[in-house]
């Protein structure tokens, strides 16, 4: 049986962040994957899409069934693209390697790691921050007319404030480690069952029943409904791309692919299932008691009378999206700069540059309509859909689920060099699968591909890349190499 050689590879400059984990390293059982994408569900901005479908003219049935589909297809697509994470204890930033080369990998690297992790970090930290706001602004009246018509940038003084201070939160969270992170959720879940359980029940009441709210109407989808359909499903998985593509940061440390495939399949639709139950009832109660649409959950929690239901609610969604904007965004961005710099870089200090990057993308201009969102996670389904597609190619078709560590970690020759350290058909493919997802947003006609950008960036990369790697090879799939020791299956 072939060893890794982990002495040479931190010889030759590689950080353990960007190492493959030890058994020592590998302690995440299946609660912990259980409970890691429980604040990635029950966050705000996947409650303001839900109210987005809404406010397209959804139905009740309609938004749940796109809900309980997409569920399905995120659970299993962490499943598949986290496997080569769980066998052989790769970080999302080397793996890349496998398909890219170690040069070409940068490319994508960025895409997530930097550009869409950084985006969505400002996005998450805004929308907790807006929360944060709803509570100081109930227990201290005048701090939400601070400043008075003063804005920078669009943003007044006491959503500055807000923001800066959950800003902080976060950082504070990334220094708490991937440790005290497993330890965070395994709190947070069960409150957040509370929470949001307790505000669908309050909505329910208000709406007078099930009843009502099963009964409900809307204006109807204006359009192929099929497409509608489809195009909601997308926008459900796509605010998932950025976590499935580097799902592996995570799946590294489970304790074997079983339990990753249990915990993060349970835990998925089991969230989604409380999450569809909550997000309707709440979306769709609050209107019929209120009478006008309400397609923010915050501003649901605003019309809350008590100040600690409030507090309780304010607290929990802060949570959450803490939660998910370390998991999903600065976790992603913290191990892809130091891969990128890794004698100068950790993971940690990588991701406190990103965090600072954030606040520059002003991301309290996406939340501006109940529409907004869409356009944003089009784009980065757009994006990030190509890489997942190649890397899920690369590893079950053409490497048979089989990676020479030791070629992987050697950047200047083996298997994985390509050309120069660039794997050309890998690079072409994501341009390719790009454009064909996000043209349909300047080519009218073309823009059933663009609602649906996620599924078809997947498809497209997975078979142009297969078919270019085919005609490379001339047919032959890439040699079985040998299983090596520092893997868990």
């Amino acid at each position: 049986m072939k060893h890794f050689n982990r002495e040479k590879a931190t010889a030759d400059g590689y950080s353990n962040d960007v190492l493959p984990t030890t058994e020592v390293d590998r302690n995440w059982g299946i609660g912990n994957f259980f409970t890691v994408w429980m604040g990635s569900v029950h966050n705000i901005p996947n409650y303001v899409a839900i109210g987005g479908l809404f406010a397209l003219g959804m139905s009740v049935g309609q938004v749940f069934g796109a809900i309980m589909v997409a569920s399905v297809i995120i659970a299993l697509m962490l499943v598949l693209n986290g496997h080569a994470g769980s066998k052989y204890g790769l970080p999302f930033a080397m793996l890349l390697r496998l398909s890219y080369g170690p040069k070409g990998a940068m490319i994508p690297g960025v895409l997530r790691g930097v550009i869409s992790a950084i985006m969505w970090f400002g996005f998450q930290t805004y929308a907790g921050s807006q929360a944060l706001s709803i509570l100081i602004g109930k227990l201290w009246p005048t701090y939400l007319t601070l400043g008075g018509d003063w804005n920078l940038l669009g943003l007044s003084l006491p959503g500055l404030l807000s923001f800066l201070i959950f800003w902080l939160f976060n950082v504070a969270l990334i220094y708490g480690g991937m440790g005290f992170l497993g330890k965070f959720t395994n709190i947070l879940s069960p409150l957040v069952y509370i929470v949001f359980g307790g505000m669908a029940i309050w909505a329910i009441n208000l709406a007078g029943g099930f009843g009502p709210i099963l009964a409900y109407t809307n204006t109807g989808v204006a359009g192929n409904k099929f497409i509608i359909f489809f195009a909601a499903i997308t926008a459900v998985t796509a605010a998932w791309a950025a976590p499935i593509v580097n799902v592996s940061d995570f799946t590294k440390l489970a304790k074997s692919t079983k339990v990753q495939a249990i915990g993060q399949t349970v835990g998925v639709i089991v969230a989604y299932i409380l999450f569809a139950v909550a997000s309707i009832a709440i979306i769709v109660g609050s209107e019929i008691a209120f009478g006008t649409p309400i397609w923010n959950v915050l501003d649901v929690v605003a019309r809350f009378d008590g100040t600690f239901a409030i507090a309780i609610s304010v607290l929990t969604l802060c949570l959450t999206t803490l939660s998910v904007n370390v998991t999903g965004n600065i976790v992603p961005a913290g191990y892809q700069l130091a891969s990128l710099f890794p004698k100068k870089l950790t993971f940690k200090s990588g991701g406190i540059i990103a965090a600072i990057i954030g606040i520059l993308t002003m991301p309290w201009k996406l939340m501006e309509s109940a529409t907004s969102v869409f356009t944003f996670l089009n784009i980065v389904g757009g994006i990030l859909a190509p890489v997942t597609g190649i890397m899920l190619a690369q590893y079950f078709i053409l490497s048979k689920k089989n990676i020479d560590l030791n070629a992987l970690y050697d950047a200047k020759k083996g298997k994985y060099h390509y050309t120069n350290g660039f794997n050309i058909n890998a690079i072409l493919t994501t341009i390719i699968a790009g454009v064909v997802c996000l043209i349909g947003n300047f080519v009218p006609f073309l823009k059933p591909l663009y609602d649906m950008s996620w599924f078809v960036g997947i498809i497209t990369a997975f078979i142009l890349y297969t078919a270019l790697e085919f005609a490379r090879s001339k047919g032959t799939i890439l040699e079985k190499t040998p299983e090596l020791s520092e893997e868990s299956s």
